[in-house]
């Protein structure tokens, strides 16, 4: 049994060969990112594996951390500490996922600490006690047929299956169904005697993907990895996967650096989601981390979506990955039929039902067409809630509490047959008397009208239609078939029995509006995953200005032009991922003194500081190189965090390398 090391006499004998170990101990300062060297004594000789987890006596107190090597001898020039004991003999670390997990910290100028504890999940002793089951045996190489509608996509298919390295991005078809193809993919690798990795946004799309794999595969070729599992079921599944009883995994973002046995596919779906970017440091995001994944393994990797990322399309553009894109007969045969209609048209609304439904005539007339076919229909509302902004009615200038500048909102319903008053969503004031400080005014009007109002208004315009919403308080993973409104919010539209009868995109301006680098792919990204629930030839109507590059890119149905178009203009302007962008937060002072600190490349550039908040206790500035430099910038960051952290400065600033949010 794992234990001190002592000898009767209370002394400690170093073990008889590779006595050193080198310790990542769980110290999360930046400054202490480093290993440290401790002995090995014999009663712990056979437990001290590379991998294992330990306990040490660093400054004074016992700290956990994980052994990554032996060696037989140290550099340190100084006595060295024995181990205080070995926690588990379980090697929890392998070498694959520590050489992953330093070139995530390198490149996110974090630490391996903050890196490892995303990887490996806490220990439970009783579940490390069981033994894990036998590998399920191989299962048959599935059939291609699904891939045939692409032209590059049976290759990739024969590629996976002899082990060939293949880097794809791969462009859905709409109304494809995805989680066949994926599984078909990974299946192919894990048929071969490989491991394969899946990585999507959430638990629904999970929940579709481990279905469709295990109807290729069966279930004990497949394990699933999620954050809703309890901590002893995750790490139960977690260690079969370590000790190779699973070859196939799946999950949402913290699987990216799962300890997959010869591991031969990476696969990561809508790339473009938010979801897929960790928010604890350092801020990894699964798409970075799979690419750094395969080109240190040689494992093949492949990005999918029913849109495209700028960053996804560079690495097309660079040559590092292949594109896998139907060709536009097979697109025609299958894409939804799609309408733009410009914020103008609402005054040329006649019907008294469209208008009481905030619809123009075609969007009415087409959610008409689908439930005389016995189709439900799709509304895509960019908020939740009743009115989630308010702002005055004659300037339109933004409403705001007196009390504390907070944004006030309506929460719907009545108080005794009186509309209850605004509120603020801040503190929670009530504000019923509420005065524009810019003009004066007394009148409110909503800059968005939410999910929960858009349901009240559109089953009064369709009585005897079933009206179901789904966002943040209650998102449904699927609807079944005939007459239905599902007003949902972006993320959290549910699948439909056979496909949805039309698509309604509301309020695009309040989506292309947002004051975000990416906002327009963003958009377009949604608008797309929406779109592709219709069936086959379906209508789609989208309520925004049809000159606008993403409005054309979805009536086209062409979202690599768009990533084309977008790339470029960032390259133009030297935006992120033509070049590598760092976001350095902090009080005003902190970041003054950091950026004087701070040693960049060449061809660094800092931008600000800018305030972040109105009472300008925190501002931001942002810092960016050449994307050759990019080693280079991560590198500084991190010399800088650790500077301030042994010199103990007190107030903290936050660096966030290749952030999704940059203004």
């Amino acid at each position: 049994m794992a234990g001190k090391a002592t000898t009767r006499r209370g002394e400690r004998v170093p073990a008889a060969a590779l006595s050193v170990a080198r310790i990542c101990v769980d110290v999360p300062l930046p400054h202490l990112d480093k290993l440290f060297d401790y002995r090995v004594s014999t009663e712990q000789d056979a437990d001290a594996v590379p991998g294992c987890r330990v306990r040490v006596r660093f400054a004074g107190q016992l700290v956990d951390g994980f052994l990554l090597d032996r060696v037989e001898e140290s550099d340190y020039g100084r006595k060295l500490s024995f181990l205080d004991r070995v926690i588990s003999p379980e090697p929890v670390l392998s070498p694959e996922v520590a050489e992953l997990a330093r070139a995530v910290a390198d490149r996110y100028a974090g630490s391996l600490t903050d890196v490892l504890r995303m990887a490996i999940p806490p220990r439970h002793a009783r579940v490390e006690a069981k033994p894990s089951p036998e590998p399920a045996p191989l299962p048959a190489a599935p059939p291609t047929e699904g891939w045939s509608r692409y032209p590059y996509g049976p290759n990739l298919l024969d590629a996976l299956r002899a082990g060939r390295p293949a880097r794809a991005v791969w462009q859905a078809l709409p109304a494809e169904d995805w989680p066949a193809r994926l599984a078909e993919a990974a299946t192919s690798v894990v048929s071969a005697g490989r491991g394969a990795l899946v990585v999507v946004p959430d638990h629904r799309d999970l929940a579709r993907l481990h279905e469709a794999c295990v109807a290729l595969a069966g279930p004990e070729a497949v394990v699933t990895l999620s954050s809703d599992l309890g901590p002893s079921e995750r790490y139960q599944r977690w260690l079969a996967v370590r000790r190779g009883s699973v070859r196939l995994v799946l999950g949402t973002r913290g699987a990216a650096l799962a300890p997959v046995r010869d591991l031969g596919l990476v696969v990561v779906w809508d790339d473009g989601d938010d979801l897929h970017t960790e928010p604890r440091m350092p801020y990894p995001n699964v798409r970075d981390v799979l690419v750094q994944r395969a080109h240190l393994t040689g494992a093949s990797f492949l990005v999918g979506g029913f849109a495209r990322t700028a960053e996804a399309q560079l690495l097309v553009d660079s040559g590092w990955a292949h594109e896998v894109v139907a060709s536009r007969d097979a697109l025609r045969a299958v894409a939804p039929r799609v309408v733009a209609v410009g914020d103008h048209a609402w005054q040329e609304v006649k019907d008294p039902a469209a208008r009481s439904a905030r619809l123009p005539t075609i969007a009415f007339e087409a959610a008409r067409a689908a439930f005389a076919e016995g189709a439900p229909v799709l509304i895509q509302v960019p908020r939740r809630g009743y009115v989630p902004s308010l702002a005055c009615g004659t300037c339109r200038a933004p409403a705001r509490c007196r009390r504390c500048a907070g944004p006030l909102a309506l929460p719907g319903g009545t108080e005794d047959g009186v509309p209850r008053p605004a509120y603020c969503r801040w503190c929670g004031a009530t504000e019923a008397a509420f005065r524009c400080p810019a003009c004066g005014s007394r009148r409110l009007r909503g800059q968005v009208i939410g999910a929960r109002r858009t349901a009240e208004e559109l089953g009064r315009a369709f009585s005897g239609i079933a009206v179901r919403t789904s966002g943040a308080d209650e998102v449904l993973s699927a609807v079944p078939s005939g007459p239905a409104l599902v007003v949902a919010t972006p993320g959290a539209e549910p699948t439909a029995e056979g496909g949805y009868g039309a698509v309604l995109l509301l309020d695009g301006w309040a989506l292309l509006g947002r004051a975000d680098l990416r906002a327009t792919e963003e958009t377009l990204r949604r608008w797309m995953t929406a779109a592709a629930l219709t069936r086959p030839a379906g209508r789609v109507v989208v309520i925004a200005d049809s000159a606008l590059p993403p409005v054309q890119a979805l009536v086209r149905w062409n979202p690599v032009w768009h990533a084309r178009q977008e790339l470029a203009a960032r390259t133009e302007l030297g935006f992120p991922p033509a070049v590598r962008m760092a976001t350095v937060d902090g009080a005003p002072e902190a970041l003054a003194s950091a950026l004087e600190d701070l040693r960049l490349p060449p061809t660094g550039e800092v931008l600000g500081p800018v305030p972040l908040s109105e009472d300008g206790r925190k501002e931001r500035a942002l810092v960016r190189v050449a994307r050759a430099e990019g080693k280079a910038l991560s590198e500084a960051l991190a010399t800088l965090q650790a500077t301030r952290s042994a010199r103990k400065d007190p107030e903290p600033i936050r660096v966030k390398l290749d952030p999704l949010e940059v203004l």
